[in-house]
């Protein structure tokens, strides 16, 4: 896996990132979020059992742990970025209290607000979600910045009790959009579609 994940400063790049994660998404239902992580998701591959947002940023992770208290069965991997998880940080605190153990959430950190000019982010400052994450009381937490880190990281998604908030520290840089369905009515047919074929 070596040199796949960085760039020449050894910096994690977000697409191939995300890629890895998702090869091995297995039956989990997986939430993208608004902007680059769904262009991300979207571009690793499509399938029925993801949905991807186009808006309602700061929700996020809320739908992932609604969509995880009602498929306790099934893993629930929510995607997104720096931005939306901290307009909805507040959902943290409410995601320690209910304790799903079967949701995961990895947060893509570049320190930028990718849709509207890559201007600085909270995260470009002293503001930590991993650290805001465990204040919460979210006890599985990791923050990697590396490519040492990634595969702990991957398992922790998929595989520990929940709930799991993992952020990566990702290359700033825009990649070229992947637009998956745009129509939200087909998104939401699918995807109940889907969910009707997974086992629980």
């Amino acid at each position: 896996m070596s040199g796949v994940l960085v760039n020449g400063r050894g910096e994690l790049m977000r697409r191939p990132l995300v890629a890895r994660v998702l090869a091995s998404r297995g039956e989990a239902l997986v939430v993208s979020g608004l902007g680059a992580p769904t262009y991300d998701v979207a571009a690793a591959g499509e399938s029925p059992k993801t949905f991807h947002f186009w808006g309602a940023m700061g929700l996020v992770a809320m739908t992932g742990l609604g969509l995880a208290l009602a498929r306790p069965r099934d893993r629930v991997l929510v995607v997104t970025g720096d931005g939306d998880m901290m307009m909805g940080i507040g959902s943290l605190a409410t995601i320690s209290r209910a304790a799903p153990q079967n949701l995961a959430i990895l947060v893509l950190d570049n320190e930028r607000f990718g849709e509207t000019g890559e201007q600085q982010s909270l995260t470009a400052g002293p503001a930590d979600i991993a650290a805001m994450a465990r204040g919460a009381g979210i006890a599985r937490v990791a923050d990697v910045s590396d490519e040492a880190g990634v595969e702990a990281m991957i398992d922790a998604l998929y595989s520990a009790e929940g709930p799991v908030l993992c952020v990566a520290h990702v290359a700033r840089g825009e990649d070229p959009k992947v637009l998956p369905e745009w129509d939200g009515r087909k998104q939401v047919v699918a995807f109940r579609a889907a969910l009707q074929n997974v086992g629980s």
